[in-house]
């Protein structure tokens, strides 16, 4: 199981990051809102749940009547965006010294809190053999944040992950927000259909490919014993020399360029990061160099 908080200093990190966003609509992170200028449309659109702060000129009164809980009328411009981040939680990604589950679960926390910046809902999910497990499920404001975030620590990283036979059956909305993929992508299960059923669905998006740090740049030699994360039962003796691990470069460069054309193609993003790369440098570095962030 992995261990890790978000302490002050991360919090204020990611808090800064919100002056970096163009006009707070710009990139992933309110780029599927029309608008954030409330009350400026007369169309009626949804409604969500009341939360402490909002204009109490919004509330339905009939649906209270009906229900005895506040709701809020939601217009075409200020409708609410979905974020939902599925994590791989197979035991591959709680592989190495950096371990790519720590910062799965730190990106993930991350992404959530620039989607509640912006009043939007968040779920979180893990995914393990071919079932999605809810985490955290509809977290909307900075207060549900920082109640809920803590329950990412009790993710447990084992199995296998089947991707697109777990994503496929669950209900992930339509054009109502961004969908986020967290993995390391290294495995022969498909992922595609997930990806072509996410955009089917007229959602943003993200593919988050976390890998560590021995995985990019290996650097063992002579003989070696290796055993596949994920089916320990599978074991190989080789004896790495400079040509294997040329080959194992070629063929990760073509799993990550892979994944990176297969999302891109579908109108998607794709980041590739390092388990052991500061989250800062992710956040204030690659996402607003890629555009996502502005």
């Amino acid at each position: 199981m992995a261990k890790w908080a978000i302490n002050e200093e991360f919090l204020q990190q990611i808090e800064a990051l919100q002056m970096l966003i163009k006009n707070n609509v710009a990139g992933l992170f309110g780029g599927n809102h029309q608008s954030k200028t409330f009350g400026s449309s007369c169309e009626f659109s949804d409604y969500r749940d009341y939360i402490p702060g909002d204009d109490i000129t919004k509330l339905d009164w009939n649906a209270y009547a009906r229900f005895d809980k506040l709701y809020l009328k939601l217009y075409l411009d200020e409708r609410q965006m979905h974020t939902r981040i599925y994590i791989d939680a197979s035991r591959s990604m709680d592989y190495g010294k950096g371990r790519k589950a720590d910062q799965a679960l730190k990106l993930a926390a991350a992404l959530a809190y620039l989607s509640v910046h912006e009043m939007d809902k968040v779920s979180i999910y893990a995914i393990r053999d071919k079932k999605v497990h809810e985490v955290i499920t509809g977290m909307v404001g900075k207060e549900a944040f920082i109640n809920s975030i803590g329950k990412l620590n009790e993710i447990e990283f084992s199995g296998d992950s089947y991707i697109s036979e777990a994503i496929l059956p669950t209900n992930v909305g339509h054009g109502d927000g961004m969908s986020v993929i967290i993995s390391d992508f290294l495995t022969e299960n498909n992922f595609e259909d997930a990806i072509d059923h996410l955009a089917s669905k007229k959602r943003h998006l993200f593919c988050l490919q976390v890998l560590d740090r021995e995985e990019l740049n290996p650097q063992f030699r002579g003989k070696m014993h290796l055993f596949d994360s994920e089916d320990l039962g599978k074991d190989y003796r080789k004896n790495i020399d400079k040509e294997i691990v040329k080959a194992y470069r070629a063929a990760l460069d073509y799993a990550t360029s892979r994944i990176r054309n297969y999302c891109n193609s579908r109108g998607g993003d794709y980041l590739l990061a390092s388990s052991d790369e500061p989250v800062g440098d992710i956040l204030f570095g690659k996402l607003v160099e890629m555009g996502v962030l502005k």
